[in-house]
Protein backbone atom coordinates (compact mmCIF):
# COMPACT_ATOMS: atom_id res chain seq x y z
CA UNK A 1 0.00 0.00 0.00
CA UNK A 2 2.73 2.22 0.81
CA UNK A 3 4.40 1.73 -2.91
CA UNK A 4 0.87 3.23 -3.76
CA UNK A 5 0.88 6.50 -2.12
CA UNK A 6 4.49 7.36 -3.56
CA UNK A 7 2.78 6.49 -7.07
CA UNK A 8 0.33 8.49 -6.41
CA UNK A 9 2.23 11.51 -5.01
CA UNK A 10 4.62 11.29 -7.56
CA UNK A 11 1.71 11.23 -9.87
CA UNK A 12 0.73 14.18 -8.35
CA UNK A 13 4.00 16.13 -8.57
CA UNK A 14 3.81 15.38 -12.36
CA UNK A 15 0.54 17.00 -12.58
CA UNK A 16 1.27 19.99 -10.73
CA UNK A 17 4.53 20.54 -12.71
CA UNK A 18 2.60 20.28 -16.04
CA UNK A 19 0.09 22.52 -14.86
CA UNK A 20 2.26 25.03 -13.50
CA UNK A 21 4.44 25.05 -16.87
CA UNK A 22 0.87 25.11 -18.45
CA UNK A 23 0.49 28.60 -16.17
CA UNK A 24 4.03 29.90 -17.05
CA UNK A 25 3.96 29.34 -21.16
CA UNK A 26 1.66 32.51 -21.78
CA UNK A 27 2.09 34.77 -24.84
CA UNK A 28 4.29 38.14 -24.37
CA UNK A 29 2.22 41.26 -24.19
CA UNK A 30 2.03 43.63 -26.89
CA UNK A 31 2.56 46.75 -26.92
CA UNK A 32 0.48 47.90 -29.73
CA UNK A 33 0.64 51.82 -30.44
CA UNK A 34 -2.90 53.88 -32.10
CA UNK A 35 -0.30 56.21 -34.16
CA UNK A 36 -2.50 56.73 -37.16
CA UNK A 37 -1.48 54.23 -40.42
CA UNK A 38 -0.26 56.66 -43.29
CA UNK A 39 -3.04 57.89 -45.90
CA UNK A 40 -2.92 55.15 -49.67
CA UNK A 41 -4.35 55.69 -52.03
CA UNK A 42 -5.30 51.78 -52.59
CA UNK A 43 -7.34 52.13 -56.10
CA UNK A 44 -3.85 53.80 -57.37
CA UNK A 45 -1.71 51.46 -55.63
CA UNK A 46 -4.23 48.55 -57.75
CA UNK A 47 -3.88 50.39 -60.71
CA UNK A 48 0.10 50.55 -60.55
CA UNK A 49 0.21 46.74 -59.71
CA UNK A 50 -2.04 46.11 -63.10
CA UNK A 51 0.04 47.89 -65.40
CA UNK A 52 3.17 46.20 -63.94
CA UNK A 53 1.36 42.64 -64.57
CA UNK A 54 1.01 43.70 -68.36
CA UNK A 55 4.90 43.13 -68.93
CA UNK A 56 5.71 39.77 -69.52
CA UNK A 57 8.33 39.38 -67.88
CA UNK A 58 9.07 35.59 -67.95
CA UNK A 59 12.16 33.82 -66.76
CA UNK A 60 13.93 31.88 -69.09
CA UNK A 61 14.68 27.96 -67.88
CA UNK A 62 18.43 28.86 -69.84
CA UNK A 63 18.78 32.43 -67.63
CA UNK A 64 17.76 34.77 -70.45
CA UNK A 65 14.59 36.28 -70.06
CA UNK A 66 11.93 35.29 -72.81
CA UNK A 67 10.78 38.49 -73.80
CA UNK A 68 13.77 41.29 -72.78
CA UNK A 69 11.88 44.06 -74.63
CA UNK A 70 9.31 43.89 -71.53
CA UNK A 71 11.90 43.63 -69.06
CA UNK A 72 13.10 47.20 -70.38
CA UNK A 73 9.79 48.32 -70.85
CA UNK A 74 9.26 47.53 -66.99
CA UNK A 75 12.52 49.09 -66.02
CA UNK A 76 10.84 52.38 -68.10
CA UNK A 77 7.84 52.16 -66.31
CA UNK A 78 9.47 52.54 -63.14
CA UNK A 79 10.96 55.30 -63.56
CA UNK A 80 8.08 57.04 -64.88
CA UNK A 81 5.58 55.35 -61.91
CA UNK A 82 7.35 56.42 -59.22
CA UNK A 83 8.92 59.49 -60.31
CA UNK A 84 9.51 60.81 -56.49
CA UNK A 85 11.20 57.39 -55.79
CA UNK A 86 13.31 57.37 -58.83
CA UNK A 87 14.25 61.23 -58.65
CA UNK A 88 15.17 60.61 -54.60
CA UNK A 89 17.13 57.87 -55.94
CA UNK A 90 20.52 57.12 -57.68
CA UNK A 91 20.50 53.90 -59.69
CA UNK A 92 23.03 51.55 -60.93
CA UNK A 93 21.83 48.62 -63.56
CA UNK A 94 23.65 45.49 -63.25
CA UNK A 95 23.71 41.97 -65.27
CA UNK A 96 21.58 43.67 -67.84
CA UNK A 97 18.26 44.06 -66.21
CA UNK A 98 18.41 44.09 -62.44
CA UNK A 99 18.48 47.97 -60.80
CA UNK A 100 20.09 49.12 -57.62
CA UNK A 101 18.60 51.92 -55.89
CA UNK A 102 20.58 53.83 -53.59
CA UNK A 103 18.72 56.47 -51.47
CA UNK A 104 21.35 57.86 -49.78
CA UNK A 105 20.70 58.53 -45.73
CA UNK A 106 21.30 61.42 -43.19
CA UNK A 107 23.52 59.75 -41.01
CA UNK A 108 27.31 58.27 -42.55
CA UNK A 109 27.35 55.93 -39.67
CA UNK A 110 24.20 54.73 -39.13
CA UNK A 111 24.91 51.44 -41.77
CA UNK A 112 22.79 50.49 -44.47
CA UNK A 113 19.93 48.06 -45.58
CA UNK A 114 18.78 46.10 -48.56
CA UNK A 115 15.36 45.86 -49.71
CA UNK A 116 15.17 43.30 -52.44
CA UNK A 117 11.71 41.92 -54.52
CA UNK A 118 12.31 40.33 -57.73
CA UNK A 119 9.72 41.00 -60.92
CA UNK A 120 10.27 38.22 -62.97
CA UNK A 121 7.53 35.69 -62.86
CA UNK A 122 7.13 32.05 -64.25
CA UNK A 123 5.60 30.83 -67.20
CA UNK A 124 1.81 30.39 -67.12
CA UNK A 125 0.38 27.07 -66.40
CA UNK A 126 -3.33 25.53 -65.56
CA UNK A 127 -6.71 26.98 -67.14
CA UNK A 128 -7.30 30.98 -66.00
CA UNK A 129 -10.75 32.08 -66.01
CA UNK A 130 -9.02 35.61 -66.60
CA UNK A 131 -6.38 36.65 -69.24
CA UNK A 132 -3.22 36.57 -67.01
CA UNK A 133 -1.08 39.01 -68.43
CA UNK A 134 -4.34 41.90 -68.34
CA UNK A 135 -4.19 42.60 -64.71
CA UNK A 136 -7.70 42.61 -64.54
CA UNK A 137 -9.38 44.94 -61.41
CA UNK A 138 -12.15 42.59 -60.29
CA UNK A 139 -14.46 42.12 -57.13
CA UNK A 140 -11.28 43.84 -54.78
CA UNK A 141 -8.74 42.14 -56.70
CA UNK A 142 -6.22 42.07 -58.94
CA UNK A 143 -5.74 39.34 -60.94
CA UNK A 144 -2.51 37.95 -63.14
CA UNK A 145 0.69 36.15 -63.33
CA UNK A 146 3.01 38.15 -60.60
CA UNK A 147 0.49 39.49 -58.24
CA UNK A 148 1.45 37.55 -55.06
CA UNK A 149 5.01 36.41 -56.53
CA UNK A 150 6.20 38.87 -56.45
CA UNK A 151 5.32 42.51 -58.54
CA UNK A 152 3.05 43.28 -55.49
CA UNK A 153 6.21 43.45 -53.14
CA UNK A 154 7.67 45.39 -55.94
CA UNK A 155 5.04 47.96 -56.54
CA UNK A 156 4.04 48.80 -52.60
CA UNK A 157 7.29 48.90 -51.39
CA UNK A 158 8.36 51.90 -54.62
CA UNK A 159 5.21 52.84 -53.73
CA UNK A 160 5.98 53.65 -50.24
CA UNK A 161 9.24 54.94 -51.34
CA UNK A 162 7.33 57.38 -53.62
CA UNK A 163 5.14 58.81 -50.76
CA UNK A 164 7.92 59.43 -48.29
CA UNK A 165 10.31 60.79 -50.59
CA UNK A 166 7.20 63.26 -52.21
CA UNK A 167 6.81 64.36 -48.04
CA UNK A 168 10.55 65.37 -48.24
CA UNK A 169 11.62 62.61 -45.90
CA UNK A 170 15.12 61.42 -45.51
CA UNK A 171 16.32 58.17 -43.76
CA UNK A 172 19.01 57.85 -41.58
CA UNK A 173 20.01 54.77 -42.98
CA UNK A 174 21.55 54.38 -46.24
CA UNK A 175 18.83 52.24 -48.23
CA UNK A 176 19.32 50.36 -51.29
CA UNK A 177 16.44 48.28 -53.06
CA UNK A 178 17.33 45.72 -55.68
CA UNK A 179 15.04 44.75 -58.16
CA UNK A 180 16.41 41.39 -59.20
CA UNK A 181 15.80 40.06 -62.99
CA UNK A 182 15.59 36.12 -62.59
CA UNK A 183 14.70 34.87 -59.45
CA UNK A 184 12.75 32.16 -60.21
CA UNK A 185 15.76 30.50 -62.04
CA UNK A 186 18.12 31.03 -58.93
CA UNK A 187 19.15 34.60 -59.26
CA UNK A 188 22.73 34.05 -60.43
CA UNK A 189 22.58 36.58 -62.85
CA UNK A 190 20.27 39.27 -60.38
CA UNK A 191 21.07 38.59 -56.75
CA UNK A 192 24.18 37.52 -57.17
CA UNK A 193 25.44 40.07 -59.41
CA UNK A 194 24.01 42.61 -57.04
CA UNK A 195 25.44 40.73 -53.98
CA UNK A 196 28.99 40.81 -56.21
CA UNK A 197 28.66 44.92 -57.10
CA UNK A 198 27.91 45.47 -53.32
CA UNK A 199 30.94 43.47 -52.28
CA UNK A 200 33.52 45.33 -54.94
CA UNK A 201 32.27 48.50 -54.41
CA UNK A 202 32.91 47.99 -50.72
CA UNK A 203 29.23 48.50 -49.10
CA UNK A 204 28.37 46.83 -45.89
CA UNK A 205 25.31 45.70 -45.62
CA UNK A 206 23.74 45.28 -41.61
CA UNK A 207 20.46 43.77 -42.98
CA UNK A 208 18.79 42.46 -46.19
CA UNK A 209 14.46 41.88 -46.26
CA UNK A 210 13.63 40.06 -49.07
CA UNK A 211 10.17 37.77 -49.72
CA UNK A 212 9.68 34.55 -47.97
CA UNK A 213 6.34 34.29 -45.61
CA UNK A 214 2.88 36.33 -45.44
CA UNK A 215 0.66 36.84 -42.55
CA UNK A 216 -0.83 33.32 -42.20
CA UNK A 217 -4.44 33.18 -41.47
CA UNK A 218 -6.07 29.70 -41.20
CA UNK A 219 -3.34 28.20 -41.78
CA UNK A 220 -3.01 26.37 -38.29
CA UNK A 221 -6.33 25.46 -37.23
CA UNK A 222 -5.38 25.30 -33.52
CA UNK A 223 -4.73 29.16 -33.19
CA UNK A 224 -7.36 31.72 -33.98
CA UNK A 225 -4.92 35.20 -34.34
CA UNK A 226 -3.47 35.32 -37.75
CA UNK A 227 0.21 34.43 -37.52
CA UNK A 228 3.35 36.68 -39.04
CA UNK A 229 5.45 34.24 -39.30
CA UNK A 230 9.29 36.24 -39.99
CA UNK A 231 11.82 34.48 -41.68
CA UNK A 232 15.43 34.11 -40.17
CA UNK A 233 16.98 31.56 -42.51
CA UNK A 234 16.33 29.68 -46.02
CA UNK A 235 16.92 25.93 -46.03
CA UNK A 236 19.74 24.86 -48.47
CA UNK A 237 19.49 22.72 -51.43
CA UNK A 238 21.31 19.84 -52.67
CA UNK A 239 21.06 17.50 -55.40
CA UNK A 240 22.29 14.05 -55.77
CA UNK A 241 22.38 11.06 -58.18
CA UNK A 242 22.47 7.56 -56.99
CA UNK A 243 23.60 5.24 -59.67
CA UNK A 244 23.44 1.63 -59.05
CA UNK A 245 25.44 -0.87 -61.52
CA UNK A 246 24.90 -4.56 -62.30
CA UNK A 247 26.10 -7.11 -65.12
CA UNK A 248 22.52 -6.13 -67.34
CA UNK A 249 21.36 -8.53 -69.95
CA UNK A 250 18.07 -9.85 -71.48
CA UNK A 251 14.89 -9.95 -69.49
CA UNK A 252 13.81 -13.17 -70.52
CA UNK A 253 16.87 -14.68 -68.43
CA UNK A 254 16.52 -11.92 -65.07
CA UNK A 255 19.73 -12.25 -63.08
CA UNK A 256 19.66 -11.47 -59.57
CA UNK A 257 21.70 -8.75 -59.86
CA UNK A 258 19.05 -6.30 -61.29
CA UNK A 259 20.65 -3.02 -60.88
CA UNK A 260 16.92 -1.16 -60.50
CA UNK A 261 15.79 -3.58 -57.63
CA UNK A 262 19.04 -2.63 -56.05
CA UNK A 263 18.22 1.09 -56.58
CA UNK A 264 14.96 0.59 -55.25
CA UNK A 265 15.87 -0.53 -52.09
CA UNK A 266 18.22 2.04 -51.64
CA UNK A 267 15.28 4.72 -52.63
CA UNK A 268 13.17 2.78 -50.04
CA UNK A 269 15.64 2.90 -47.37
CA UNK A 270 16.13 6.50 -47.60
CA UNK A 271 12.45 6.99 -47.58
CA UNK A 272 11.67 5.37 -44.49
CA UNK A 273 14.92 6.45 -42.81
CA UNK A 274 14.47 10.65 -43.01
CA UNK A 275 17.73 12.64 -42.28
CA UNK A 276 17.53 12.81 -38.62
CA UNK A 277 15.38 16.23 -37.43
CA UNK A 278 13.79 17.56 -34.28
CA UNK A 279 12.15 20.14 -32.41
CA UNK A 280 15.43 22.35 -32.02
CA UNK A 281 16.97 25.23 -33.06
CA UNK A 282 14.85 27.53 -34.66
CA UNK A 283 11.90 25.16 -35.33
CA UNK A 284 11.98 25.22 -31.68
CA UNK A 285 11.71 28.96 -31.57
CA UNK A 286 8.57 28.83 -34.09
CA UNK A 287 6.58 26.09 -31.74
CA UNK A 288 7.53 27.93 -28.54
CA UNK A 289 6.38 30.79 -29.80
CA UNK A 290 3.52 30.14 -31.29
CA UNK A 291 2.30 27.43 -29.07
CA UNK A 292 1.26 30.04 -26.19
CA UNK A 293 -1.61 30.78 -28.47
CA UNK A 294 -2.72 27.33 -28.98
CA UNK A 295 -5.86 25.87 -27.82
CA UNK A 296 -5.41 23.81 -24.01
CA UNK A 297 -3.77 20.32 -25.38
CA UNK A 298 -1.51 21.96 -27.90
CA UNK A 299 -0.46 24.51 -25.29
CA UNK A 300 0.06 21.70 -22.90
CA UNK A 301 2.01 19.73 -24.13
CA UNK A 302 4.36 22.06 -25.74
CA UNK A 303 4.91 23.83 -22.19
CA UNK A 304 6.12 20.70 -21.41
CA UNK A 305 8.17 19.20 -24.30
CA UNK A 306 10.42 18.09 -21.89
CA UNK A 307 8.15 14.91 -21.26
CA UNK A 308 6.45 15.55 -24.27
CA UNK A 309 9.02 16.54 -27.17
CA UNK A 310 8.75 12.75 -28.88
CA UNK A 311 5.26 12.52 -29.15
CA UNK A 312 5.40 16.70 -31.06
CA UNK A 313 7.85 15.36 -33.58
CA UNK A 314 6.09 12.33 -34.19
CA UNK A 315 2.53 14.58 -34.32
CA UNK A 316 4.92 17.38 -36.57
CA UNK A 317 6.80 14.51 -38.65
CA UNK A 318 3.60 13.35 -39.83
CA UNK A 319 2.43 16.34 -42.17
CA UNK A 320 4.70 17.22 -44.81
CA UNK A 321 4.65 21.20 -44.09
CA UNK A 322 5.92 20.99 -40.51
CA UNK A 323 8.05 17.54 -41.39
CA UNK A 324 9.88 20.62 -43.79
CA UNK A 325 10.71 22.67 -40.55
CA UNK A 326 11.83 19.66 -38.22
CA UNK A 327 14.36 18.51 -40.88
CA UNK A 328 16.29 18.01 -44.38
CA UNK A 329 13.76 16.63 -46.53
CA UNK A 330 14.46 13.54 -48.58
CA UNK A 331 12.67 13.78 -52.36
CA UNK A 332 13.72 11.55 -55.16
CA UNK A 333 12.58 13.34 -58.13
CA UNK A 334 14.21 11.50 -61.47
CA UNK A 335 14.89 7.88 -62.31
CA UNK A 336 16.78 6.28 -65.45
CA UNK A 337 17.37 2.71 -66.06
CA UNK A 338 17.45 0.74 -69.51
CA UNK A 339 16.12 2.51 -72.47
CA UNK A 340 14.29 -0.66 -73.91
CA UNK A 341 11.58 -2.49 -71.85
CA UNK A 342 13.17 -5.91 -72.82
CA UNK A 343 17.28 -5.31 -71.58
CA UNK A 344 18.24 -5.02 -67.96
CA UNK A 345 19.99 -2.23 -67.51
CA UNK A 346 23.94 -2.06 -66.34
CA UNK A 347 23.28 1.03 -64.74
CA UNK A 348 20.23 2.53 -63.17
CA UNK A 349 20.07 6.03 -61.30
CA UNK A 350 17.85 8.10 -59.04
CA UNK A 351 18.10 11.78 -58.83
CA UNK A 352 17.03 12.86 -55.37
CA UNK A 353 16.86 16.64 -53.83
CA UNK A 354 17.13 17.18 -50.60
CA UNK A 355 16.24 20.69 -48.93
CA UNK A 356 19.32 21.36 -46.27
CA UNK A 357 18.07 22.32 -43.13
CA UNK A 358 20.65 24.82 -41.22
CA UNK A 359 21.71 22.30 -39.11
CA UNK A 360 22.77 19.84 -41.91
CA UNK A 361 25.92 19.90 -44.18
CA UNK A 362 26.42 18.59 -47.82
CA UNK A 363 28.69 16.14 -46.11
CA UNK A 364 26.35 15.29 -43.25
CA UNK A 365 23.57 14.38 -46.05
CA UNK A 366 25.90 12.12 -48.08
CA UNK A 367 26.91 10.52 -45.10
CA UNK A 368 23.68 9.37 -44.51
CA UNK A 369 23.25 8.34 -47.93
CA UNK A 370 26.12 6.09 -47.52
CA UNK A 371 24.79 4.75 -44.26
CA UNK A 372 22.00 3.13 -46.38
CA UNK A 373 23.46 1.42 -49.09
CA UNK A 374 23.96 -2.28 -49.30
CA UNK A 375 27.30 -2.40 -50.76
CA UNK A 376 29.97 -0.26 -52.16
CA UNK A 377 28.69 -1.10 -56.11
CA UNK A 378 26.87 2.45 -56.49
CA UNK A 379 27.68 5.92 -57.17
CA UNK A 380 26.77 9.25 -55.77
CA UNK A 381 27.17 12.67 -57.77
CA UNK A 382 26.58 15.36 -56.19
CA UNK A 383 24.93 17.64 -59.41
CA UNK A 384 23.78 21.05 -57.63
CA UNK A 385 24.35 22.22 -54.00
CA UNK A 386 23.78 25.40 -51.91
CA UNK A 387 24.32 25.50 -47.92
CA UNK A 388 21.59 26.33 -45.70
CA UNK A 389 21.88 30.27 -45.13
CA UNK A 390 23.20 31.60 -41.65
CA UNK A 391 20.24 32.32 -39.39
CA UNK A 392 19.29 35.86 -38.96
CA UNK A 393 18.85 36.95 -34.70
CA UNK A 394 15.51 37.04 -33.39
CA UNK A 395 16.75 39.08 -29.88
CA UNK A 396 18.49 42.41 -31.73
CA UNK A 397 16.90 45.97 -32.88
CA UNK A 398 15.53 44.48 -36.60
CA UNK A 399 13.51 41.73 -35.68
CA UNK A 400 12.05 44.31 -32.94
CA UNK A 401 11.30 46.66 -35.44
CA UNK A 402 10.08 44.26 -37.90
CA UNK A 403 7.68 42.83 -35.81
CA UNK A 404 7.04 46.62 -34.07
CA UNK A 405 5.44 47.34 -37.36
CA UNK A 406 3.55 44.15 -38.32
CA UNK A 407 1.39 45.10 -34.97
CA UNK A 408 0.91 48.50 -35.96
CA UNK A 409 -0.80 47.45 -39.39
CA UNK A 410 -2.60 44.10 -38.76
CA UNK A 411 -4.84 43.48 -36.31
CA UNK A 412 -4.94 40.48 -34.22
CA UNK A 413 -1.96 38.62 -35.13
CA UNK A 414 0.71 36.65 -33.71
CA UNK A 415 4.48 36.99 -34.87
CA UNK A 416 6.81 34.00 -35.10
CA UNK A 417 10.22 33.38 -36.10
CA UNK A 418 10.46 30.92 -39.36
CA UNK A 419 12.01 29.27 -41.60
CA UNK A 420 11.56 29.14 -45.61
CA UNK A 421 11.41 26.09 -46.95
CA UNK A 422 11.84 27.27 -50.26
CA UNK A 423 14.73 29.19 -52.15
CA UNK A 424 15.03 33.30 -52.77
CA UNK A 425 17.32 35.79 -53.88
CA UNK A 426 18.37 36.01 -49.92
CA UNK A 427 20.32 33.18 -50.56
CA UNK A 428 22.66 34.75 -52.52
CA UNK A 429 22.82 37.72 -49.80
CA UNK A 430 24.84 35.43 -47.09
CA UNK A 431 27.62 36.74 -48.74
CA UNK A 432 26.87 40.37 -47.97
CA UNK A 433 25.40 39.76 -44.23
CA UNK A 434 24.31 37.24 -41.56
CA UNK A 435 21.28 38.60 -40.82
CA UNK A 436 18.67 38.73 -43.93
CA UNK A 437 15.06 38.56 -43.23
CA UNK A 438 11.90 37.22 -45.36
CA UNK A 439 8.74 38.42 -45.02
CA UNK A 440 5.65 40.06 -47.29
CA UNK A 441 3.58 42.48 -45.55
CA UNK A 442 0.35 40.31 -47.36
CA UNK A 443 -2.30 38.26 -45.52
CA UNK A 444 -2.40 35.12 -46.69
CA UNK A 445 -4.71 32.09 -46.39
CA UNK A 446 -4.39 28.63 -47.68
CA UNK A 447 -6.20 29.16 -51.25
CA UNK A 448 -3.34 32.28 -51.20
CA UNK A 449 -0.87 30.37 -50.93
CA UNK A 450 -2.06 27.83 -53.60
CA UNK A 451 -1.77 30.37 -55.97
CA UNK A 452 1.36 30.76 -56.42
CA UNK A 453 3.01 29.84 -59.88
CA UNK A 454 -0.77 28.67 -60.65
CA UNK A 455 -4.19 29.47 -62.39
CA UNK A 456 -5.92 32.69 -61.32
CA UNK A 457 -3.07 34.38 -59.35
CA UNK A 458 -4.22 37.30 -57.59
CA UNK A 459 -4.09 39.61 -54.52
CA UNK A 460 -6.68 41.88 -52.66
CA UNK A 461 -6.75 45.69 -53.04
CA UNK A 462 -7.06 45.66 -49.68
CA UNK A 463 -3.18 43.73 -49.01
CA UNK A 464 -2.13 46.14 -51.35
CA UNK A 465 -3.10 49.12 -49.14
CA UNK A 466 -1.52 47.45 -45.92
CA UNK A 467 1.97 46.45 -47.68
CA UNK A 468 2.46 50.17 -48.72
CA UNK A 469 1.75 51.28 -45.28
CA UNK A 470 4.11 48.51 -43.60
CA UNK A 471 6.88 49.53 -45.97
CA UNK A 472 6.06 52.95 -44.90
CA UNK A 473 6.23 52.74 -41.61
CA UNK A 474 9.27 50.56 -41.62
CA UNK A 475 11.31 52.84 -43.10
CA UNK A 476 10.21 55.85 -41.43
CA UNK A 477 11.43 54.18 -38.15
CA UNK A 478 14.84 52.90 -39.43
Amino acid sequence: MRILKWIGLAFGVLIAVLLINFMRFSPDPVDRTNAALPDVDTNAVAELLSQSIQFQTISHPLGAPNRPDDYQRFLDWVTTAFPNASQAMDRTLVSGFTPIYHWSGTDPDAGAILMSGHYDVVPIAGEWSRDPWAGDIVDGYVWGRGTMDMKSGVVTLLRAVDQLAAQGFKPKHDIYIALTQDEEIGGQGGAAAVAQYMLDQGIKIDWTLDEGSFVLRDIISSVDSDIAMINLAEKGYLTVRITAKADGGHSSMPQTDNAIARLAEVISALQVNQVPGGLDGLTADTFDTLAPHMTFVEKLLFANAWLFKPVLEHVLTGAHTTNALLRTTTAPTMLQGSETENVLPQAASVVINFRLHPRDTVDTVVDHIKVHLPDDDFEIDVLRLRPASPVADKDGDTFAHLSATVQRVFDNVVIVPGMTVGGTDSSHYAALTDHSYRFLPFVATTEDVGLLHAADERISIENLGRAVQYYQLLIEGL
